[in-house]
């Protein structure tokens, strides 16, 4: 690809990931297909000259919120969903390696055998240096979403733009799998999300994004091309900001 850096409006993004993004079309674990889709779409960004980073959650092996309902202390479900991240982000970095780059995942809780702690001048450090930089295990304490990780390193790294990949073509004002007649909002404010309850990233994520004017886009993951237009500022999906 040409040199496209002139034409990204948005430099440093941080990508937010679902774990069950990264099932594809399995019910458990990771499709190795549907992480080798992502790194290709990762790499022509960083081709354009984009500084990527990205917080990946864990709810395709376990979710702590959901062994909590079932009866399992709270913080140590969390502690084991905080695990899963981290094996999410280990196929992601080999896969990223695969497709050319370089990548380093970096841990809120010590486990320095795999992979790098997470210290917030190192993270940047690596990002000047174009290596892509994984965040994992949330933000290293329990009741606190990956979701909320998302918004906290996007303000701690000065991302440009904060993108959450879902399955859907944006924010809808319903369920658009349930609920046909749902229409997509192009744009919405931080407080039309939080007085609406609309289903975008939790209230804790989107207070920190309105309270750091950290632009969010909500986009279809699926969707080829689509992280690519984001950063060039195209109306892709729904953007949420002031």
């Amino acid at each position: 690809m040409d040199d496209a850096s002139a034409t990204l409006k948005y430099k440093r993004i941080l990508l937010k990931l679902s774990g069950e993004a990264l099932m594809g079309e399995a019910e458990y674990g990771v499709d190795p297909k549907v992480i080798s889709r992502m790194a290709t779409e990762v790499r022509d960004l960083m081709d354009a000259g984009a500084e990527v980073a990205i917080v990946v959650g864990g709810g395709n092996i376990f979710r702590g919120a959901g062994l909590a309902a079932a009866g399992m202390d709270r913080i140590t479900a969390d502690h084991m969903g905080m695990m899963a991240t981290i094996i999410n982000a280990l196929a992601l970095q080999d896969a990223l390696e695969q497709a050319g780059m370089f990548a380093r995942v970096m841990s809120a809780i010590k486990i320095n055998q795999v992979c790098e702690d997470y210290i917030r001048r190192r993270a940047v450090r690596h990002l000047e240096k174009k290596r892509v930089v994984i965040f994992a295990a949330g933000t290293g304490n329990p009741f606190f979403t990956t979701d909320s990780a998302a918004s906290l390193r996007a303000v701690e790294i000065n991302a440009d733009l904060l993108i959450k990949a879902t399955k859907v073509d944006g924010v809808f004002s319903a369920d658009p799998v349930a609920d046909k007649s749902a229409v997509r909002y192009e744009q919405l404010s931080y407080d039309q999300v939080l007085e609406q309850k609309l289903d975008v990233m939790d209230a804790t994520a989107v207070v920190l994004c309105r309270e750091n004017r950290m632009p969010l886009r909500v986009l279809n993951m699926k969707k080829k091309g689509a992280l690519f237009r984001a950063a060039l500022g195209e109306n892709e999906g729904t953007l949420v900001c002031d």
